[in-house]
């Protein structure tokens, strides 16, 4: 056992605890949901291991882990305190790097503009919106539209009665259409931005989501709400994010804050029985 260092992160709010391992093996993913746990650990919305990477040009690898000790493909807003964790490790202000994660590798660019805090900008490769569905729920319908930004996400516009994150969120998230889950989003337009919320797999309400900030921007771009290839202000709870999505070949980028909270270490750190 012994103790290990952590770092917490966050972005927008998002919050999650950073591990630097050898080996994934090291570590006990049995053990995410008490270090997660935000009255009797550590809290987060997850555990984000950085690993050596596995080949080619990149720094790391990312790998996720949600609260509840799920593993999503992806984590934007995870991805961003990756990128400053790794660039503060280097000694760098401003730094471009190459992080492999589930969903492929994801080149990064680090703006630092002050001790532990920087812009981060992701190119998070590409992001499609599949098809809508009518799901019907124990409390009513839902129209959603199935987005693809490397892990899944339902993106709610209309509902019948009107959207309720805390009532649609964990509905549609365990629906029987999504087998492996989904993230929701609930979207609207406010004059120039688009304002969402959001219910994350594994995790519940959220301040914030990277992922989820592409997804609806995907979502708006097909409706015609916004123009492909402008920068647009997504606002979430914890801030703002900026995304840039082409429509034409679903290239889309990712533009926010990333910030360190503090260091730490764990008293009795979860190794791997194996």
């Amino acid at each position: 056992m012994g103790t290990k260092g952590f770092a917490k992160y966050e972005g927008l709010g998002n919050d999650f605890i950073v591990l630097d391992l050898a080996r994934e093996a090291d570590f006990d993913a049995r053990a995410v949901p008490a270090l997660c746990d935000r009255r009797l650990g550590v809290g987060a919305d997850g555990v984000l291991l950085v690993l050596p990477a596995e080949g080619g040009a990149a720094v790391a690898r990312m790998k996720v882990l949600n609260a509840d000790g799920g593993v999503p493909e992806m984590c934007g807003n995870g991805l961003r305190c990756v990128a400053l964790h790794l660039a503060r490790a280097r000694g760098a202000g401003d730094a471009e790097l190459l992080i492999e994660t589930d969903a492929g590798p994801r080149p990064c660019a680090v703006s630092r503009r002050a001790p532990g805090e920087a812009e981060v900008e992701v190119d998070m490769g590409l992001v499609r919106v599949l098809e809508k569905r009518h799901l019907v729920l124990d409390a009513g319908t839902a129209l959603v539209s199935i987005v693809d930004a490397g892990n899944p996400h339902a993106i709610v516009r209309e509902s019948n009665p009107p959207a309720d994150l805390d009532v649609l969120g964990p509905a549609i998230a365990r629906h029987a259409s999504f087998p492996h889950g989904t993230n929701v989003e609930i979207m609207t337009m406010r004059g120039q931005e688009l304002e969402v919320v959001v219910w994350e797999r594994g995790v519940g309400r959220t301040l914030a989501c990277g992922t989820g900030a592409c997804a609806a921007v995907a979502e708006a771009t097909a409706e015609g709400l916004v123009r492909s290839g402008d920068p647009i202000s997504v606002r979430l709870p914890g801030g703002v994010l900026l995304v840039t999505h082409q429509a034409s070949t679903g290239s889309t980028r990712l533009r926010g804050p990333a910030r360190l909270v503090y260091r730490g270490e764990l008293p009795t750190f979860a190794s791997s029985p194996t």
